[in-house]
């Protein structure tokens, strides 16, 4: 039911109840009201309207509630899996090692074998709302996104107060950043 059909029932009952007032007061003395019977509508009249309003502002009231839970609801669902996933980059981390390794064998099979297994986790873990935070040597050092690890001479002029390597990936889940890229930066 809206806050208007409410309102609206509210409406009638009073009305009703109004109604049924004047007419026992008709019935009881068919001469014309005199002062104190229009002062007694007026006042059923004020507190009618004071009642009117209290409704209407604890209906308000209740309103903002399910709003302000729902959505601390909905903040609560988006970083309770944001303690699982900064626990599963490690693993991550390691795919790319075993990959870099498995590279250097001569078993082709195993390392298609490892590659599918990471892939498939990166998917799952990108479907959960993780994305990796784009980071490249010769891009420029934001201290809000990246984390210097440390600063070593430019190899170049134009690499200067910019990201020389790029240490470990970093990672968002949503629009927060969970793992700032650590990066090497040239001074």
């Amino acid at each position: 039911m809206s806050e208007k059909d409410i309102t609206e029932e509210f409406d009638g009952r009073m009305e009703e109840d109004l109604l049924d007032a004047e007419t026992e007061m008709d019935m009881e003395s068919p001469e014309i009201p005199d002062q104190d019977e229009l002062t007694e509508e007026e006042l059923l009249r004020e507190d009618l309207a004071k009642e009117k309003d209290k409704f209407l502002r604890l209906f308000a009231e209740f309103e903002n509630f399910k709003r302000r839970t729902s959505k601390e609801r909905m903040d609560m669902f988006k970083t309770a899996g944001q303690e699982i996933m900064i626990s599963l980059l490690p693993v991550l981390d390691d795919f790319d090692r075993a990959l870099k390794e498995l590279a250097k064998s001569d078993d082709k099979e195993m390392f298609k074998g490892v590659e599918l297994i990471r892939i498939k986790l990166r998917e799952t873990l990108k479907s959960k709302g993780l994305e990796e935070v784009e980071v490249k040597a010769g891009d420029s050092f934001d201290a809000e996104v990246h984390d210097a690890i440390t600063q070593i001479p430019a190899p170049d002029k134009k690499l200067k107060g910019k990201i020389v390597d790029v240490v470990e990936r970093g990672f968002k889940l949503g629009e927060r950043i969970i793992r700032h890229p650590k990066v090497v930066v040239g001074k």
